[in-house]
């Protein structure tokens, strides 16, 4: 009988989007195959400590109610196996080397006044599974530390991490590849604290009203605002501002043609699967319950609605695939990614690339994995091709020389 793999799932974090990262956990940890793997559910917690369950299949296999009235809508957060598990879980590290035997260990320790004392007992791990969203989890940090550690992981690595967080990075890579963006305007918070009016003048300069502000690492459209004017403009950078010391500021897609209706652009998404020969999902369409699909949107509220395949021309389908890919490519990225786009509303509107998400959303009304169900790929033989393509990018790497 084959060896089962033991998969780490890793969740939580010190990002904004840490409540998302538990609603992604508890799907998978829920729809992982338990014939295949041994699944270790790691949490961290918002303080940045590490920690794993003594009893993790009673956390997992336990009666969590999903109740609240600031509840997403994939479900409380607190109310969660991986937010039992932060709360209850024994502190652990990560120790930045490869272990002898090959994968990585996650090493218990106790805290005492500062110190750290490592106990007897390790775990083992073959693979991790970073179900991290935003900041010290999806944008090459974690990566660094799995390399270092000589562990195979879902995803893609540091650069291909790093470039797919920041957007400013990101569209001077999709501009290199040729790929068509927004207009855009980039600044740093210090800027904008020294001469704010200069700032402004820049923006109104060089962009037409309405814009979008928007931190330049984060996601989940955490701190973006679309500003319509001069008043709200302010108020839009100083909440970026709080999120990131670079704000990108993006000039919204209207229309064009006879049948354009009221310049909205349409939000179009596709899933990307693979390595060095990614494939492209259908595309999906987000129809917003609000003036555009940010946190609330995507989380809280019940109006946004998705419509999966997006209903394009066959051509605009193709183009809007091979987009994702090219894009996918651009960034260097690995195992999975979702491409954002905006379409022009009316019959000759144009095809924008917006951004890549290189670890989208897992929760249970996440386009990602709607996006391969409508493919063709269930969501539970999707999250074992994920840590499939984990362990085949970790044996090409292993082929690497580094040492003369």
């Amino acid at each position: 009988m084959k060896k089962k793999l033991r998969v780490g799932v890793l969740f939580g974090g010190r990002s904004g989007e840490h409540e998302v990262s538990l609603l992604s956990a508890a799907s998978i940890l829920k729809a992982i195959d338990r014939t295949r793997y041994d699944v270790v559910p790691i949490g961290i917690t918002k303080q940045g400590r590490w920690v794993v369950s003594g009893d993790a299949e009673r956390l997992l296999s336990g009666d969590f109610s999903e109740s609240g009235s600031t509840a997403l809508r994939a479900g409380d957060p607190q109310h969660t196996a991986p937010a039992a598990v932060l709360a209850k879980g024994q502190g652990v590290i990560v120790p930045p080397m490869p272990a002898v035997s090959g994968g990585g260990t996650l090493v218990p320790f106790e805290r005492e006044a500062s110190a750290i004392s490592p106990a007897q007992d390790v775990l083992q791990l073959d693979v991790v599974f970073p179900v991290l969203h935003g900041t010290f989890g999806e944008d090459g940090t974690m990566q660094g530390l799995f390399e270092l550690a000589g562990l195979d992981y879902v995803g893609s690595g540091v650069l291909g991490s790093a470039t797919g967080m920041d957007k400013e990075v990101m569209k001077r890579l999709f501009l290199a590849a040729g790929l068509p963006i927004t207009n855009h305007v980039t600044f740093l918070r210090q800027e904008w604290v020294k001469s704010p009016r200069k700032i402004i003048a820049r923006l109104e300069d060089a962009l037409k009203y309405p814009l979008f502000v928007k931190p330049a690492n984060l996601g989940s459209s955490v701190g973006i605002s679309k500003a319509h004017d001069r008043k709200e403009l302010g108020p839009a950078i100083e909440l970026a501002a709080s999120f990131d010391r670079k704000i990108v500021v993006e000039q919204a897609v209207g229309g064009r043609g006879n049948r354009a209706k009221m310049g909205k652009a349409r939000e179009l998404e596709v899933a990307v699967l693979g390595n060095d020969e990614p494939v492209a999902s259908v595309v999906g369409e987000i129809v917003p319950g609000k003036e555009f699909y940010d946190y609330e949107a995507k989380y809280l509220s019940e109006g946004s609605q998705p419509i999966i395949p997006a209903k394009l021309t066959k051509k605009q389908s193709a183009q809007v695939r091979a987009m994702a890919l090219e894009a996918f490519r651009a960034c260097d990225c690995a195992g999975l990614a979702r491409v954002d786009f905006l379409l022009e509303a009316g019959d000759s509107g144009r095809l924008y690339l917006n951004e890549i998400n290189t670890m989208p959303g897992f929760t249970s009304i996440s386009m990602y994995p709607k996006l391969w169900e409508a493919s063709g790929i269930k969501y539970r033989d999707l999250i074992a091709r994920l840590i499939d393509l984990a362990l085949e990018r970790k044996a090409e790497q292993d082929q690497i020389s580094y040492s003369r």
